[in-house]
């Protein structure tokens, strides 16, 4: 199509749930209000837990406080939107507002599927090799592997990024969708999309597929461990530590891959956006439940810090010396 003879937008028109108007007040206090809340609550309320408490200042705790910052930030870059369409008949964004609300977007996700290998790993060093955990994952190592899941997620959507920017987008500006998500928001080109796309999917492949691996051969190391571990107190240790781990990884991959791995036609079924309601609402605020509030040593730490005494616990799982 001849993008010359379209009339350029200059924003967005996100119907959200339009179909859904007569739950509107319902919908916006029960499943996205409260639980954004509860997220940025009970994240927040993580993060400063693992930092002020010092025994769960150690690599596990040390990336469970980025994930937790990582997962702030997914609530904040998605849902103020989707709130707004419960609360105005007419939710608008610029097109560049769009552009880099996607693009904060997919970095996260990136960043958090880094993350999602990188915890892997943690465990794998743990129980496959203790005596030299302190070593191998001392502050400097920890520090790298989380930098290095952050600048990754955002550099590696920047080239997609940058070519969207080149796009001109006509008539009609109206996306069926409460965020600026790629399938949507490509459909409203007028220009040729194909290689951004097939951009887009490779990469996807990509991180998900190396992540999901390093993921899996980790666990793989994990369970053989276990298996020849003599000890039932040892091997119920061992699985506690990684049953959270693995029932995130588990919610994380479905969701993902029913959103990125097949075809863009989906963008149009309802069901895509329930699903995106998920990852982008539920998932960020049972990450930390799953992963902190079902902890002993989480829970003992909450209570020491909310009632001002500093009583050490040094049997956390994974402590070392961070100034080795």
């Amino acid at each position: 199509m001849d993008a010359r003879n379209q009339n350029a937008v200059a924003e967005f028109i996100l119907l959200g749930f339009n179909s859904l108007q007569r739950w509107q007040a319902f919908l916006f206090f029960t499943f996205f209000l409260l639980p954004s809340a509860l997220t940025i609550t009970v994240n927040a309320t993580i993060i400063a837990t693992a930092w002020k408490d010092n025994p769960l200042y150690t690599p596990m705790y040390f990336f469970l406080s980025n994930f937790s910052f990582m997962e702030i930030w997914y609530t904040t870059v998605t849902v103020p939107k989707m709130l707004s369409s419960f609360m105005v008949e007419r939710t608008t964004i610029s097109v560049s507002g769009c552009i880099i609300q996607f693009y904060a977007f997919c970095c996260l996700g990136t960043t958090e599927c880094m993350f999602l290998g990188v915890m892997a790993y943690d465990r794998y060093i743990a129980i496959c090799y203790p005596l030299h955990y302190s070593t191998l994952m001392n502050k400097k190592v920890c520090t790298r592997l989380a930098v290095g899941s952050w600048v990754s997620g955002f550099i590696g959507n920047l080239p997609l990024t940058i070519s969207t920017t080149q796009f001109f987008f006509c008539d009609p500006n109206k996306i069926n969708y409460f965020f600026c998500n790629l399938a949507p928001v490509l459909n409203h080109s007028c220009t040729d999309t194909s290689v951004s796309e097939m951009i887009f999917f490779t990469f996807t492949w990509v991180i998900i597929l190396c992540s999901f691996l390093l993921t899996m051969v980790s666990y793989c190391f994990i369970i053989s461990t276990i298996c020849r571990t003599p000890s039932t107190i040892g091997r119920q240790w061992a699985f506690s530590t990684c049953a959270s781990h693995l029932i995130v990884v588990t919610i994380f991959y479905s969701t993902v891959t029913f959103m990125y791995v097949w075809p863009t036609v989906r963008y149009t079924f309802q069901a895509d956006k329930v699903v995106s309601v998920f990852y982008c609402v539920v998932t960020p605020l049972l990450n930390p439940v799953i992963y902190n509030l079902r902890n002993k040593e989480v829970k003992e730490a909450l209570r020491r810090v909310l009632c001002g005494r500093r009583r050490l616990n040094w049997k956390n799982v994974g402590l070392i010396d961070w100034d080795s």
